[in-house]
């Protein structure tokens, strides 16, 4: 089977794919597209052969559609399995599939109920994309209905976490007792990647996600969540003409503070920050309704003063307006007042920091000194440590709605936007 591969394969992969058939949970973890996926899926492929037919078995990713996206897609290419891919059957939204003649079922496992899926189920071959995705619970399940002796296997991959995380510390650091090989693999052992995109790979990951992602390594979220911000770099007094006003984010507050941020593309491809609305109502001793919200943000955009134009401010309308998904009310107001454009933003809080880091990082991004609120966040928004101790990535809440309202303008858009980031530059 390794010789109907298409695709080159490097010494540590044609190892693992060989030593996991005798290992009972066998594990691929380290850097993205390092060459983990296909080698574990090439090993998972020759168990199949030999499963027992007194036993299910299981694909589980986070979703349906990760499962497909990740994981059938590639095993029907024929760029990379070659010959195989022609016996990979699946349609579209199905729950099962059918591989080299046997039934595969294909469980998404987004939280604790999905346990449920495999409550009573004999499993024979069970293989997890992204393990650290996969609730602690489903994991303890799924092992639990691996039932059918010493012909049971797991194979699974996943990138690395935060060093408190449970399988890390309860697998990993404990193969030999619980049965677990694991295969660290670095970018360099993927033979078929080319330089050019391993070197742009490496610029879209930035921090925290640049140490687990690129480097493969464990690490704790710690310390400032946008360590690469520089104030020398980032901050600029000066703009060019913007030939695109992109967005503006908007962060809801009453007791908290209300922040907008303006994004624009400028002639030069840069992103900028150009301007920033802010009502703080312990400052300003009001709390604002959602109609006055409405009318000072109309007025804010209708005020703005565009770079590199002479005259009276004429304002700008931003192709969308992302609105933080829980202020129904608000977004409510802007729509009874035909306010175009306007959208929940997308919320996914560690995709978005890190879609605002790779835009700090890779340098495509400068804020306008005049941003107060923003360049105030900034440099003491941080990890909660306490939560990392617990296995968990996230910024402590205070002092960051500025930061929230940059997240939803830049991440709702960062389909558009990442092309621009110059590769050389930011490597």
């Amino acid at each position: 089977m390794l010789r109907d591969i298409e695709l080159p394969l490097s010494p540590k992969q044609i190892a693992s794919v060989v030593e996991s058939q005798d290992a009972p949970l066998a594990l691929w973890s380290g850097a993205v597209s390092s060459g983990k996926t296909i080698a574990s899926l090439l090993a998972f492929l020759i168990r199949l052969t030999v499963a027992p037919d007194h036993g299910l078995i299981v694909i589980i990713g986070r979703t349906l559609q990760t499962i497909e996206r990740n994981l059938i897609d590639p095993l029907q290419s024929q760029h990379l399995f070659g010959p195989l891919a022609k016996h990979v059957h699946h349609t579209t939204g199905a729950t099962t599939a059918v591989i080299l003649g046997r039934t595969v079922h294909l469980v998404g496992a987004s939280d604790a109920r999905a346990e449920g899926r495999i409550r009573g189920a004999t499993i024979a071959l069970a293989y997890v994309d992204e393990a650290t995705l996969v609730p602690h619970s489903f994991w303890m399940m799924l092992l639990s209905r691996l039932r059918v002796g010493a012909e049971s296997r797991l194979l699974a991959t996943t990138n690395p976490d935060g060093p408190f995380h449970w399988l890390r510390k309860e697998f990993i650091l404990r193969g030999p007792e619980v049965g677990l090989t694991n295969w660290h693999f670095t970018l360099d052992d993927n033979p078929s990647l080319d330089p050019g995109w391993v070197q742009r790979l490496k610029a879209q990951y930035v921090g925290l996600w640049y140490r687990r992602f690129i480097l493969g390594e464990w690490c704790l979220a710690a310390g400032s969540v946008y360590d690469m911000f520089d104030e020398d770099r980032h901050v600029v007094d000066l703009m060019p003409f913007m030939k695109r006003w992109t967005a503006v984010g908007v962060d809801y507050g009453t007791v908290n503070p209300f922040s907008a941020v303006l994004l624009g593309q400028g002639e030069d491809d840069h992103l900028y920050v150009v301007s920033e609305y802010r009502h703080e109502s312990k400052t300003a001793l009001r709390q604002l309704t959602d109609a006055e919200y409405s009318r000072d943000v109309r007025q804010w955009l209708a005020n703005v003063k565009r770079p590199g134009e002479q005259g009276m401010p004429r304002g700008v309308r931003p192709e969308w307006i992302f609105i933080d998904p829980s202020a129904a009310s608000f977004m409510n107001q802007l729509w009874q007042e035909r306010v175009p454009n306007i959208a929940p933003a997308v919320n996914d809080v560690l995709d978005g920091i890190r879609s605002v880091g790779v835009a700090l990082g890779s340098g495509l991004l400068r804020i306008h000194r005049s941003c107060t609120g923003l360049l105030g966040e900034l440099p003491g928004y941080a990890w909660d440590e306490k939560a990392a101790e617990r296995g968990e990535d996230k910024p402590i809440k205070a002092d960051d709605h500025s930061a929230d309202a940059l997240r939803y303008a830049l991440h709702s858009t960062a389909h558009e936007w990442r092309g621009l980031i110059d590769y050389q530059e930011a490597a």
